[in-house]
């Protein structure tokens, strides 16, 4: 189950990354008065943690603007983070990628066994002709099942999990582009966030 351990896989600086919520929360959490809260639904892209898009403000404020059904926000807003990503399950490593491969393999043994049905990825009610099948229940499930190997390996836990996702769709015809791309960082550890800040507008440089 452990990967092949090289020095290389480690991002060992800060990353910018961008949270959309209600504009309230975001004041809130810039002042001090509360923090961000870690997701822990079933159907969460990556698993357990606090959600940043990497280095993606406009991602971030599309997704305020345009929420799930089931979130209300009445003013979007975007919050910015600085952190590191510690001990990172990235996926955007082949290396971690091929623990994906054997953790769902190892669930699967077990449901055939038990007799039972691993959750799906599934689009929501209302959307179903999209390819994005936003609701991951079995990639949540894979990984935490990697989350549960590591602790009962008494291996150092992972801090966080970044991913690249494809979503979207196409720019142009036969395009390779989605235009909802982007690389999203789950934080388990929150002592890796430094701090946050609000997004500042570029000025014009030089001014004459």
């Amino acid at each position: 189950m452990k990967p092949t351990k090289y020095i290389y896989s480690a991002d060992p600086g800060l990353v910018i990354g961008f949270h959309g919520c209600p504009k309230e929360l975001r004041d809130d959490i810039i002042n001090g008065k509360t923090s961000l809260s870690s997701s822990n639904n079933t159907w969460d892209w990556l698993g357990d943690g606090i959600y940043f898009w990497q280095n993606n403000y406009e991602r971030a404020y599309h997704y305020a603007s345009n929420p799930p059904p089931n979130v209300k926000i009445d003013h979007p807003a975007v919050l910015g983070a600085v952190f590191n990503l510690g001990n990172c399950l990235d996926f955007t490593d082949k290396k971690y990628i091929d623990l994906l491969k054997v953790s769902f393999n190892m669930l699967q043994k077990t449901a055939q066994m038990e007799r039972n049905k691993l959750p799906e990825n599934i689009n929501p009610r209302g959307n179903e002709q999209t390819n994005d099948r936003t609701l991951r229940k079995l990639d949540c499930r894979v990984i935490k099942n990697i989350h549960t190997i590591v602790q009962r390996e008494r291996d150092f836990p992972f801090d966080s999990v970044r991913g690249a996702f494809f979503e979207g769709k196409e720019v142009y015809k036969n395009s390779g582009f989605l235009d909802k791309t982007h690389i999203q960082i789950c934080i388990r550890n929150p002592n890796l966030i430094k701090g946050y800040f609000i997004p500042r507008k570029e000025v014009l440089w030089p001014s004459n």
